[in-house]
């Protein structure tokens, strides 16, 4: 078992990454400061470790909410499911939620936990690869909008983060690639060295060695971590971590959420920002291949979905919580493992590198 912290003074958490840590109780019980235990999953995760998440529980009075699964019902309707079971079983301020799945489950329980009596404390337990190295850390909680995603939500930390890496064992392989994009993320924002690690091990990773994963979950956390302390509120340095996320929110929005996998669009939308980034004479085309190949050999689309067009895109696109001012920002790279903010990018351009991409993919 590893542990880092996010360093955020008085609010500073851990990050427990390890085998068979869920159905410990003394990662969970330091973390709970009352007696009322709220624990929200989903139906897939529920039959599998629900039970022993209660039963490390079973010196609190605890309940469990089941919730769909899937990002299209990443919602307001289905988080009041959240607050009414909370109302329903009388729950105080000194309640703990603990958000047991993947980043729908993190998202909206955290965004619960924000808002219910204006801020109960809540742990996360992640169960998938891109929750444990991605949506799990950081405290961005929320829920999506018809319109636009994660376009209502709140900053609002946890507690801890216990990442079971046993818990990769009941993925399925469309998940585990698709939090695969996520950790190649990483790499290319601000880690040369771990983009070279990636090439030489993603078979490694599509086999599950557990060796090959414990270090790049580690990494991944240790990476992100850094830029939340550095930059909680995402005023400047946090924003790297959107790299390809405005052109892959809008295939999650375009196509109807839950089509694509969270995963899938960022890594269409990483594939978008170099070649965007390449239109700007800031990146090589080998760059750009090197990416491409990347992302395929993890089993992720490298192409935008030609369901959609460039127009559709654009007025998504538009709709982003990067959005300041009425001007688009957008992250992009100008070298391989070095991200950047930019601002001010040509709409022409833009247009162009999409209205290309999409016609490849036809």
């Amino acid at each position: 078992m590893q542990t880092l912290t996010v360093d955020l003074g008085e609010r500073s958490y851990p990050i427990h990454i390890g085998s068979n840590l869920l159905g410990d109780p003394q990662w969970l019980t330091s973390h709970i400061h009352g007696q009322q235990v709220m624990v929200v999953t989903n139906e897939t995760v529920a039959p599998l470790y629900l039970k022993k998440c209660l039963a490390a529980l079973s010196d609190y009075r605890t309940e469990a909410v089941i919730l769909p699964d899937g990002e299209q019902y990443k919602n307001l309707d289905v988080l009041n499911t959240i607050y009414d079971a909370l109302l329903t079983h009388h729950f105080d301020r000194r309640c703990t939620l603990i958000a047991l799945g993947g980043g729908v489950v993190g998202d909206m329980t955290g965004f619960a936990a924000a808002s219910y009596q204006r801020g109960v404390n809540f742990i996360q337990i992640p169960t998938t690869l891109l929750s444990q190295v991605d949506s799990s850390v950081g405290g961005k909680t929320g829920v999506n909008h018809p319109r636009g995603k994660n376009m209502i939500g709140a900053f609002h930390q946890p507690q801890c983060v216990l990442a079971d890496i046993d818990t990769l064992n009941t993925l399925d392989d469309r998940q585990l690639s698709a939090g695969l994009a996520e950790v190649i993320k990483y790499g290319l924002i601000n880690d040369i060295e771990f983009v070279d690690w990636l090439e030489t091990n993603m078979d490694k990773l599509l086999q599950r060695d557990s060796d090959a994963l414990a270090y790049a979950i580690k990494l991944s956390c240790q990476d992100k971590a850094d830029i939340v302390a550095a930059d909680e509120k995402e005023s400047g340095q946090r924003a790297l971590l959107n790299l390809g996320h405005t052109f892959g929110h809008a295939i999650e929005t375009g196509m109807g959420y839950g089509e694509w996998l969270h995963g899938e669009a960022i890594a269409a939308g990483m594939v978008l920002a170099a070649e965007l980034s390449h239109q700007l004479g800031w990146v090589d085309s080998a760059v750009v291949a090197r990416i491409r190949t990347l992302m395929a050999s993890a089993n992720l689309p490298i192409t935008p979905p030609k369901e959609m067009n460039a127009q559709q895109f654009v007025d998504l696109m538009a709709v982003d919580k990067k959005v300041i001012d009425g001007k688009l920002r957008l992250v992009l790279m100008d070298a391989l493992g070095n991200s950047i903010i930019a601002e001010g990018v040509d709409p022409k351009v833009i247009e162009g590198v999409l209205k290309r991409s999409l016609e490849s993919a036809s």
